[in-house]
Order: C-alpha cells, then sequence, then structure tokens
C-alpha cells in the first residue's frame, strides 16, 4: 500500500492534499492543509475535488491557503517547538522511586557501580 493518502471521493484515486473537516454548529465547512494524520470524521481531498467544493445551502465554506511543498515539509516552527518540548523534558527529572532494588526512576532501575 502506498504511504501517500488518496482522496476519499469514491472512484477518484488521486492524491489528497487538501482536509475538509465540518464543524456543525457553526454550519461551516473548513478546507484547509492535508491533515498530518487522517482522521475519521475528516475528508481528505484532491486538488481537483478540493476546487470544486461547494457546502450544503445555509452553510459557509472556509477556505484555508493550501500549499503543498509546506504541508509536505516541517516548517522552521514546528523543528523549533519541537526542539523546545525535548529540552523541556530533559530539565524535568522523573521522580525517584525507592525500591527493594534501590532507587529506581520510572520503569528503570539504577545500578550501583559496585554490583
Amino acid at each position: 500500500m502506498s504511504p501517500q493518502r488518496r482522496c476519499t471521493r469514491p472512484a477518484c484515486l488521486r492524491p489528497a492534499v487538501a482536509t475538509l473537516t465540518y464543524v456543525y454548529a457553526d454550519r461551516t465547512a473548513v478546507l484547509g492543509p492535508l491533515a498530518v494524520h487522517a482522521e475519521p470524521h475528516s475528508y481528505d481531498l484532491c486538488e481537483h475535488h478540493s476546487e470544486r467544493l461547494s457546502a450544503p445551502r445555509g452553510w459557509e465554506v472556509l477556505r484555508l491557503a493550501l500549499d503543498p511543498v509546506a504541508a509536505s515539509t516541517p516548517s522552521h516552527d514546528d523543528l523549533e517547538a519541537l526542539a523546545d518540548v525535548v529540552r523541556e523534558a530533559a530539565r524535568t527529572a522523573p521522580p525517584t522511586i525507592s525500591g527493594a532494588d534501590g532507587p529506581r526512576r520510572g520503569h528503570l532501575r539504577i545500578l550501583d557501580p559496585q554490583e
């Protein structure tokens, strides 16, 4: 199976470039860049079907800018946010748990160098 997601429209074999979600409370259809993961309550659409999308009468279509290059590669902001999370996790040491085998951290056991 191809790692590339396909359009969810029946009989369409084109690659998906956009994700459609519905906000029922606001009567709005939101069409934006392809989501990172396929979600059960959203629809992946190819370029052809995303351009031809129309909403039910009384609904509004909110179209977010589609940038296929930006969607396929992480942005500088994404990478910086990931680095910040890793730094924060490194600063926060897990609690030490004392057990019969000596001090432990989570599921790992700290070995005494003399053992």
